[in-house]
């Protein structure tokens, strides 16, 4: 009887084990992925979806996990390894989702609104009306199209990439994070592309008509056709810039996993 007690402590305690390191991992990168780790989410709710995914997948992750239970110092460290780990994981989906923000930034200025700032709930910080509007977009099309379902699987399946004990090479982090930003720069350039043409065109003609003829004045003749045409330019890309972004954002991420696993 005492064996059997003993036992069943032992899986017990392997099971909080277990539970807790898939926790950290888990809900560390919930708490930063775009769509579920938004401040539009509450820290409640955020709390209860990484809640239940670790209950959902931590009896198959305790295969991954040290047995027999570490001490105290090593599940520390262990803490800290997982912790990493997650960071890692949500911060490579939230650089790519910035390639919104970035294009709703040069949209902005190359209709003329590049003053006109407002708080992004996504980013959590002062930017552009159009970033905003795409970020919210993004967002949205992320849970139509069931993306965040890939975010997920990433989660899952970090186990197999990033052993739990083993620590990240910063060298590898380092150079992961800056192909994503750079990945990330280059889509919100393309996004804006058609507009960058357009108002490099009206710039130039400006300034011709300004040496053609020096009387007009150029400003408040450009200021509202400006915002005419990018207006205009905008409600016709926008759609496609979005699923340009979305497309961009699943090949990201399957290249990320595939870089890792």
């Amino acid at each position: 009887m005492s064996e059997l007690q003993s036992g069943l402590q032992a899986f017990i305690a392997q099971g909080v084990f277990a539970f807790m390191l898939t926790f950290v991992r888990v809900g560390t990168a919930l708490m930063i992925m775009p769509g579920l780790g938004d401040n539009l989410v509450p820290q409640q709710v955020r709390l209860y979806i990484a809640l239940g995914f670790t209950f959902v997948i931590f009896p198959i992750t305790s295969s991954y996990m040290p047995n027999p239970m570490p001490s105290s110092v090593l599940l520390f460290v262990l803490i800290i390894f997982e912790f990493v780990t997650g960071v890692f994981i949500g911060t490579i989906a939230r650089i790519l989702l910035t390639a919104l923000d970035v294009a709703g930034m040069i949209l902005s200025m190359m209709i003329g609104l590049g003053n006109a700032q407002m708080f992004n709930p996504i980013m959590a910080s002062q930017g552009s009306l159009i970033g905003a509007f795409l970020s919210i977009t993004g967002i949205t099309l992320l849970f139509v199209t069931n993306m965040h379902h890939l975010l997920l699987m990433g989660v899952f399946e970090s186990y197999h990439a990033f052993p739990v004990g083993e620590m990240l090479e910063a060298e590898s982090m380092a150079e992961m994070i800056a192909k994503v930003v750079s990945s990330s720069f280059r889509i919100g350039i393309q996004m804006s592309l058609p507009l960058i043409v357009i108002g490099t065109i009206m710039y130039i003609s400006m300034g011709v008509l300004a040496r053609i003829m020096p009387q007009i004045q150029v400003f408040m003749l450009a200021m509202p056709l400006q915002v005419l045409l990018g207006l205009i330019t905008f409600g016709m890309i926008a759609a496609t810039a979005v699923l340009f972004w979305l497309k961009e954002f699943e090949n990201g991420m399957v290249f990320f996993l595939s870089q890792s696993f």
